[in-house]
């Protein structure tokens, strides 16, 4: 199955005029209002959600790490009892 030149052009004049022809029907305030501005809306939202739930898993990581070193160093109580 191969495309030949004339078919790829003839589909890219298709989907042109088809876009063109949406494009024409709808007008600009429902575009921006009614497509654009909600789908930005809501990509920020996205990127706050997770930049939200990235920072509290950091936080989350560096008490375990804390505590982690904090064992290691053997000021615990169950290290000194350990080593008895």
């Amino acid at each position: 199955m191969q495309l030949t030149m004339s078919s790829v052009l003839s589909m890219q004049l298709t989907t042109s005029s088809v876009l063109s022809a949406f494009l024409g029907e709808l007008p600009g305030w429902f575009l921006f209002f009614g497509i654009f501005l909600p789908v930005t809306l809501l990509l920020l939202l996205l990127i706050a959600y997770f930049r939200i739930k990235l920072i509290e898993v950091n936080e989350e990581l560096s008490q375990t790490s804390d505590r982690q070193h904090n064992c290691k160093d053997g000021s615990s109580l169950s290290q000194r009892r350990k080593r008895r």
